[in-house]
């Protein structure tokens, strides 16, 4: 591929990862193919073999291209705290802003997928690795973990239960995890 493309012009394979995740999330892992792909995105079908081996690698493209989106999204949400305190406000705010029900889809068919497959089970634990890394600077490895295992689980709450955890209660359960009070 040439590294010439115009600036901010998408290469077709940016393209055929960002319509992958649009097809996973309104049809499922399971409805995604390289006919649906190619036609979403308005390309030949031969495209999507030409720049991914096989589905598992066009799977595998748009999952690492989620998670990097989500991951950096959290760490520049994270980016302006100093403290302890003020990242528990930034996660609960965080956690607030980001209920993108598409987002919600396409988590729930990642971790479903890397339940099957060891190479979409290695990104999700490279992408858990970046949100504690992300926490490292506040807590301690343990609680980035703990804290880490509660906001995935928040977001799977959020998204499909009524009565969701607001604001103070999202701060309230972060602050236990870590042991610091936001007010301090």
């Amino acid at each position: 591929m040439s590294a010439a493309a115009p600036r901010g012009a998408r290469s077709r394979r940016d393209l055929l990862i960002d319509t992958t995740l649009d097809v996973i999330a309104e049809h499922g892992v399971a409805g995604t193919t390289h006919r649906r792909v190619a036609a979403a995105a308005g390309v030949p079908l031969g495209s999507t073999t030409y720049y991914f081996a096989d589905l598992a690698d066009l799977l595998q493209a748009a999952f690492g291209r989620f998670a990097d989106l989500i991951s950096e999204r959290f760490e520049a949400r994270l980016a302006p705290a100093r403290t302890p305190a003020e990242a528990i406000t930034a996660i609960t705010d965080f956690l607030l802003g980001d209920d993108d029900p598409r987002e919600l889809a396409l988590s729930y068919e990642f971790y479903a997928l890397a339940i099957r497959q060891p190479a979409v089970a290695a990104l999700v634990e490279a992408w858990f690795a970046r949100s504690q890394q992300a926490l490292a600077p506040f807590f301690d490895a343990v609680t980035a973990r703990m804290i880490d295992t509660h906001v995935e689980g928040l977001f799977t709450y959020r998204g499909l239960a009524h009565d969701a955890a607001d604001g103070p209660e999202i701060r309230r359960a972060l602050e236990l995890l870590s042991g610091i009070s936001a007010a301090e």
